[in-house]
């Protein structure tokens, strides 16, 4: 399910964009937004972290966002590459990396930042 995005700079930034409320993601799933750098997976972990990334994969541009979630990696749907959802960086023995981005909650509000310095 794609979040509806609010195209209004928040947090006094023209960088971070309101994604959807936390309350809308279980417990080890994701949620895709559509923004203009394109589609954004974000994921609630076990223990309620919430984390964004490119939605994805480099290798066979699997949707990362239909990956299974483990404690803080995603794996690929497609052919089992695992994301570290903290770094983006695909755990070894793959090489490879997907965008992962800020993120802030402002009460039941998930804010991803998109500016070009915003992503690791």
């Amino acid at each position: 399910m794609n979040f509806e995005v609010s195209t209004e700079p928040a947090h006094g930034s023209q960088d971070w964009f309101r994604v959807g409320r936390l309350s809308d993601i279980s417990v080890q799933g994701a949620r895709v937004a559509l923004l203009p750098q394109g589609r954004v997976a974000i994921f609630r972990t076990q223990s309620g972290e919430i984390f964004a990334i490119e939605d994805e994969c480099p290798h066979r541009q699997g949707p990362l966002s239909e990956g299974l979630v483990h404690e803080y990696s995603v794996t690929c749907p497609l052919h089992g590459w695992r994301f570290d959802l903290r770094t983006g960086e695909a755990a070894f023995p793959d090489k490879a990396c997907v965008k992962s981005y800020e993120v802030r909650i402002d009460g039941d509000f998930i804010f991803v930042a998109l500016g070009p310095n915003r992503f690791k």
